[in-house]
């Protein structure tokens, strides 16, 4: 199994005196809220545990005061946890020193930031060339590299614009150069979009996963909006109260929510972006392999009471749809059912969402047919899609 990146264990983090007092008081179930009243201290984290893999989107999702924020900071070690460690390649980071610090921040980890964290007296291109001018990469490589990754950003044609002529969604983009081009291990990225319009912000997810198609980065992103993480994450960690509540795929967290809050936390959200139609799927009751003759097919057929059949050849492939009237037809004329049948049927991978499918399915003759890797999966009905939406 492929080793993580980032290792969280038993991280915890308060802030007060008596927190020998609140830590007793944790371990026997006490509230954040009780801690507080009773003992003075403000339990920001509690035995948080967790691993993060390479390449991996792992999205951090909370309401306000739920700690997703400061356990982000924990990563770079501005801020250190009361207990606990975090690991990056198997090395301790409270066990850097400050030499290593410095060196781990500049080379393996970079943030974006929700207030842009831009430096207004330079322009653009200067800005995302700052973290290579730390480095004392020389001048030619470091302007090299900035403008690849404006251009990657989609901000070519502005690099030598002020900062302050900037929107917000394009100043977001310039942070986000500017950490790509140090070229981290792993991207932090703090509710980067939340001060953006819908539709920048829109854009912005969209630029972001574009990114990490082509960069295969390891990020871990926090966010208080549940459509923004199931849309992003791989897997997303809710938490609540300084605890992970649960970590899992979007999907799997729709079907199998760990609790009530996480039930209620992810009734908002767009199902249809999240849920993939492997779920709702069934199998066919007919299928006719190409090998089969016309009788066959129709024997088939009038088993299972239906008046069409879906092909495939002997590995499973799907070729199409041969409805009762063509298969009598290839009888009648003693020719071959792939004479008869249909391939302009519409297909979808089975990882595909039920949003895909849903236009898809409005234009649709027949069943969709489910394919991964070529082969027959199942089939997905336009009741069956309504039905799984109204019950969500």
């Amino acid at each position: 199994m492929e080793k993580p990146i980032i290792r969280v264990e038993n991280v915890s983090k308060l802030f007060g005196r008596n927190q020998k007092e609140a830590v007793l008081k944790l371990k026997e179930g006490a509230t954040k809220a009780e801690i507080l009243k009773e003992t003075g201290v403000t339990v920001a984290l509690w035995d948080v545990n967790f691993e993060v893999y390479p390449g991996e989107v792992f999205v951090i999702i909370g309401l306000s005061g739920s700690g997703k924020s400061t356990l982000v900071r924990c990563f770079n070690r501005l801020n250190k946890p009361t207990t606990g460690s975090i690991y990056f390649q198997d090395q301790a980071i409270e066990k850097l020193t400050q030499k290593e610090l410095i060196s781990y921040r500049r080379d393996n980890i970079a943030m974006v930031f929700q207030n842009f964290g831009l430096m207004s007296h330079r322009n653009v291109i200067s800005n995302v060339e700052y973290g290579l001018e730390v480095k004392n990469v020389g001048k030619d490589l470091r302007k090299q590299k900035a403008m690849e990754m404006i251009q990657l950003v989609g901000l070519s044609g502005v690099e030598n614009a002020p900062i302050s002529s900037l929107s917000g969604g394009m100043k977001q983009r310039v942070g986000l150069a500017r950490a790509l081009a140090n070229e981290p291990e792993v991207l932090l990225m703090d509710e980067p979009f939340s001060a953006l319009d819908p539709l920048v912000k829109k854009d912005m997810q969209f630029e972001l996963l574009s990114i990490q198609r082509k960069l295969n980065k390891t990020i871990i992103f926090i966010t208080h909006d549940i459509n923004e993480a199931f849309k992003l994450g791989d897997r997303v960690a809710i938490m609540r109260d300084g605890k992970v509540i649960q970590i899992d795929t979007p999907e799997n967290m729709i079907t199998n929510p760990a609790d009530d809050y996480v039930r209620e936390f992810i009734e908002g959200a767009d199902k249809s972006k999240v849920m993939s139609v492997r779920q709702v799927m069934i199998t066919p009751s007919c299928i006719v392999k190409t090998s089969d003759g016309a009788n066959r097919a129709i024997v088939e057929m009038r088993s299972n009471n239906v008046s069409s059949a879906y092909i495939v050849n002997e590995k499973m492939e799907f070729k199409g749809m041969l409805t009762l009237d063509g298969a009598i037809k290839a009888r009648d004329t003693k020719g071959k059912i792939s004479d008869y049948f249909s391939d302009d049927v519409i297909t979808i991978e089975a990882d595909a969402t039920i949003g895909d499918a849903m236009p898809l399915a409005a234009n649709a003759k027949y069943p969709i047919a489910v394919l991964h890797n070529k082969q027959l999966k199942g089939i997905i009905t336009k009741a069956s899609l309504i039905s799984t939406l109204a019950d969500n």
